[in-house]
């Protein structure tokens, strides 16, 4: 069964860092592009970034480019999003997810972004 599990989320005050992490389980994480999407309070889910399977090929919303870096480790299955110069409007639930896949079924992690 697949499985994915964020982790990482937390409270930091804007300008701060954090990394999240995304471990995948029972599928072949190698070959799948990742993304990860986020929902903040009332609103729907908005992509963020994508990165392919090889992990030498990634993309990003134009509100995270520069700021947000995705990767990836194939040997140990694990999905990465460092989120450096945090804002207040990047406070959301972030999820990870198979590019093709529309909803998120994980529990996704929380990032509050306040002073």
């Amino acid at each position: 069964e697949a499985r994915l599990v964020e982790s990482g989320g937390g409270l930091v005050q804007p300008g701060g860092s954090l990394r999240l992490s995304c471990a995948a389980s029972g599928f072949a994480f190698s070959n799948y592009a990742m993304k990860w999407v986020r929902q903040a309070p009332g609103r729907g889910l908005e992509w963020v970034s994508s990165i392919n399977n090889a992990g030498d090929n990634t993309i990003y919303a134009d509100s995270v480019k520069d700021r947000f870096t995705i990767s990836r480790d194939n040997a140990n299955n694990t999905l990465y999003l460092q989120m450096n110069s945090l804002k207040p409007e990047d406070a959301a639930v972030y999820f990870c997810t198979e590019v093709n896949v529309a909803v998120p079924s994980s529990q996704g992690t929380q990032v509050t972004v306040s002073s």
